[in-house]
């Protein structure tokens, strides 16, 4: 009977085969970690970041209230001071001092006037160096809007409590060192006229800001800006104002800014940067970018495709729905736009103003039976106002 053992060559092959899968096997997880997400969408790059700003700012505001060579300069003010007087008191007493004498008692006192000037505080100084701090903390906030996509909830509120902590902070410092004025009643109006102006001085604008060109103060109009004939994209633009308007706007937008629209339903193409929005009530939005903040705004439903965490602050009753406008080309542009993905960040929204680990209730996500499915603006004619609701 032959023998079916296998022969040397054959378990020789089959042991090489079984190492080759094994050293297969140990290069996948390496070959893995080349599509991991950058350094900087780490949550370690992001709180060394953090602690490192958050560390700056808190140094800032200590070296403003608190400044420990001043304090010695005027602990030596102080004796040199105690010093002059006394020399001062021997003058009036003794009127047969040497010269030399009544000079060194006359540079003291010069030199002691000298530090106390120097130790008063500049309030330009002090309210340059109080609104960089200002400036630092708003940017370390954005920063947190900016990573708030790759960071766990728990993070995201302990950040927002620091940065709220670091404002009230700054707030103590500028009541010290620049103490508002005591209101308090005149007796008399007074009865000087303002000079007439000049001719020559400008108007001055009433506005506090000066948005974008857009649509301003329209009410039950249909409104329609058609950006997909320009070259690039469309540039920054703005609503203001609006009063149970519709607005359908097509095309790629740099940034958008809506500001005070009550009642209205916007319909707006791919948004490549930010949409800013404050003080809207009661309208319906369908917007896509890749950061939406939404300040003081309420009973408003929000369509959106946005690739970080929507951000609101001082609503009440916002409600959230996945985006779903339709018009020719908008898929292209979604894509040039860095928006053609649904993240579900739509839904993962951050709430300023509710620090806790429970669900804000200043907004929700707006039940399916309510919302209103996809929208075509495909039909819409020229640019600009088409006429009454």
């Amino acid at each position: 009977m032959a023998d079916r053992r296998p022969s040397a060559a054959a378990a020789e092959r089959k042991r090489t085969a079984i190492l080759e899968r094994l050293s297969n096997r140990t290069i996948k997880p390496a070959a893995s970690t080349a599509t991991a997400s950058p350094a900087f969408e780490s949550i370690d790059f992001f709180l060394a970041k953090f602690s490192a700003a958050k560390n700056s700012i808190q140094s800032c505001i200590d070296r403003c209230l608190i400044d420990p060579s001043s304090k010695t300069e005027l602990d030596q003010i102080s004796t040199s001071k105690n010093s002059t007087q006394s020399g001062v008191d021997r003058c009036q007493i003794d009127p047969f001092l040497s010269k030399g004498e009544l000079d060194q008692i006359s540079n003291s006192k010069n030199s002691t006037k000298s530090s106390v000037d120097r130790c008063q505080i500049d309030p330009s100084s002090s309210k340059g160096e109080l609104d960089q701090i200002s400036t630092a903390i708003s940017e370390l906030e954005t920063f947190i809007a900016d990573s708030s996509y790759f960071l766990p909830s728990y993070e995201v509120r302990s950040a927002l409590k620091t940065v709220a902590e670091l404002r009230d902070l700054l707030e103590k410092a500028t009541e010290s060192l620049l103490p508002r004025k005591k209101f308090s009643f005149k007796n008399k109006p007074s009865s000087k006229k303002p000079p007439n102006p000049s001719p020559e001085a400008p108007a001055v604008d009433s506005k506090p800001i000066d948005y974008p060109a857009g649509f301003r103060d329209r009410e039950e109009q249909v409104l329609v800006k058609d950006f997909r004939g320009e070259e690039g994209e469309g540039g920054e633009f703005s609503l203001c104002d609006l009063s149970s308007c519709e607005v359908y706007i097509r095309g790629k937008l740099r940034a958008l800014f809506i500001h005070r629209l009550k009642n209205c339903r916007v319909f707006a193409g791919p948004v490549m940067s930010s949409v800013l929005i404050d003080g809207v009530e009661g309208c319906v939005l369908m917007l896509a970018s890749h950061q939406v903040r939404i300040h003081r705004s309420i009973g408003t439903d929000f369509y959106l495709r946005v690739r970080s965490r929507p951000i609101v602050e001082e609503c009440r009753g916002v409600r959230f729905a996945p985006f779903g406008l339709r018009y020719d080309g908008i898929e292209e542009e979604m894509r040039d736009c860095g928006l053609a993905e649904e993240t579900g960040n739509w839904a993962m929204v951050d709430d300023f103003c509710w620090l806790r680990a429970a669900q804000s209730p200043n907004w929700c996500v707006l039940p399916e039976e309510e919302r209103c499915g996809s929208v075509d603006i495909s039909e819409f004619g020229e640019s600009g106002s088409i006429g009454l609701l």
